[in-house]
């Protein structure tokens, strides 16, 4: 009869080896698609531009993100740059013909890229086109026969599933790291039209570009940015989903260029402030902070401080879920969004545009008049200040911000005050008459543009 201890090794045995039973084996996956993942190298006559920087990020980002989320590239943070200005990233061939996939940021401004292949040749590959917006790049190389990717749905990734990429971290080829989807639709600072997916897999410098498989070997995303302190791999990586990267991919194919669904508004998450403020149970949807002028959105009779909380069957919990969507829809296209307004659910049919260029403008400063209730300086706007903000009718700027609500609803110096809850902000006059009668202790809508982009804070003013 076997002793206690005998027993304990035999059960620990037992356990190790169902546990090892459960876990994936990569090993097909990986011989099966070895072969058409590539290395890529872009050289450039620019001058070394040192060590990797970080990413700049939009002002008023919360400071906890200003640090950390750096982009593996040339100049914007972490693919290997030598000191000989090349820049080193994967990429993966998607047709048999050369025509290879990598990010934008791998090769941007190059002179010269050059692909190599599994087999060790390698081939200058000519730059058919890119998107900054989404960075994605396409490549075509001059051979035949070449082995491919498949192609997969990431829309039918579940978080806690594994998945696996293939790359060249700091130039070592074919090499494979593993781990699991941590989060769907991920919105980062300068990925407006990437709902990004979150991964625990290893990316490291030189991995840009690379794909990222599910269990079934297909390619289900691009793997591009990764969230760290140090510029190495922390344990959050993300990719571009395929469904965006194949979209982007059909459009350069086909005329050179990425043309992207609009509709003409500029939009902020809802807080838990000013969810009370709009009189809705919970923060959800995406708040319209601006609607340019004829624009789709203006044309449906979309208005500023309208909730959008569903755009074609598909629910807006955050801001950031709404420009993807946008983005990928075919101009022209009748399509349907559903929003609130002042408390009341609404329906309006919109035909989506095209996105135009963005402007940049700046305000200019002048005279003061106090407000105390608020704690800011404010003073009208003259003639050619609104030229400049593109401001046709109301609005105050302010000048200084004391220490008071408004500072803590985070009121800047050089905001233009638009409106304030429902009503607009004609003048001086109008903005301390407003503000005098305003409530205690309950948090109201504040319409502000900062620089040229509008914005609406909470406030509450305690007495």
């Amino acid at each position: 009869m076997l002793n206690t201890k005998a027993w304990s090794v035999a059960l620990l045995l037992l356990v190790s080896e169902a546990t090892l039973a459960q876990l994936p084996d990569f090993t097909e996956m990986v011989e099966k698609n070895g072969g058409a993942i590539v290395n890529i190298s872009s050289s450039h006559n620019a001058p070394d531009k040192g060590p990797a920087q970080l990413q700049q990020l939009p002002e008023g980002m919360p400071p906890e993100m200003e640090e950390l989320f750096k982009r593996f590239g040339q100049g914007q943070g972490g693919d290997l740059m030598p000191r000989n200005s090349k820049a080193l990233g994967s990429g993966f061939i998607l047709s048999s013909d050369g025509y290879v996939l990598t990010n934008h940021h791998v090769v941007d401004d190059a002179q010269e890229i050059v692909v190599k292949l599994s087999d060790r040749r390698e081939l200058v590959a000519k730059l058919i086109g890119s998107d900054p917006s989404t960075d994605i790049a396409v490549l075509k190389i001059n051979a035949v026969n070449l082995p491919t990717v498949s192609i997969g749905d990431a829309n039918k990734l579940k978080v806690g599933e594994w998945v696996l990429a293939i790359g060249s971290p700091f130039g070592f080829d074919q090499s494979v790291t593993a781990g699991i989807v941590s989060a769907k639709g991920r919105s980062l600072p300068g990925g407006n039209y990437v709902p990004f997916i979150q991964t625990d897999v290893a990316i490291n410098p030189g991995n840009s570009g690379g794909p990222l498989f599910n269990m079934e070997g297909k390619v289900v995303g691009i793997n591009s940015q990764i969230y760290s302190q140090s510029g190495g791999y922390m344990g959050l990586s993300f990719a571009i989903p395929m469904d965006v990267v194949m979209n982007v991919v059909g459009q350069i194919k086909a005329k050179g260029k990425v043309s992207r669904g609009w509709l003409g508004v500029q939009i902020q998450d809802v807080t838990r402030e000013l969810a009370e403020s709009f009189g809705m149970s919970k923060p959800q949807g995406a708040l319209v902070a601006k609607v340019i002028p004829d624009s789709p959105a203006e044309k449906a009779g979309l208005q500023i401080g309208d909730v959008i909380i569903e755009f074609n069957g598909h629910v807006i919990e955050t801001s950031g879920e709404l420009p993807p969507m946008v983005g990928m829809t075919p101009i022209d296209q009748a399509s349907e969004v559903k929003f609130i307004r002042q408390g009341d659910k609404k329906t309006a049919p919109i035909t989506i545009g095209l996105l135009p260029e963005e402007a940049q403008l700046a305000a200019d400063t002048a005279a003061p008049k106090i407000s105390n209730r608020f704690g800011v300086t404010v003073t009208s706007l003259n003639d050619e200040q609104r030229e400049q903000l593109k401001i046709n009718q109301g609005g105050v700027l302010v000048q200084e911000v004391a220490k008071g609500p408004g500072l803590e609803a985070g009121i800047q110096r050089g905001d233009v005050i638009l409106r304030i809850q429902n009503a607009m902000v004609e003048n001086v006059a109008d903005f301390e008459k407003i503000v005098k009668n305003l409530p205690a202790g309950k948090s109201v809508a504040l319409l502000i543009q900062r620089r040229d982009s509008p914005v609406f804070l909470a406030l509450k003013i305690d007495k």
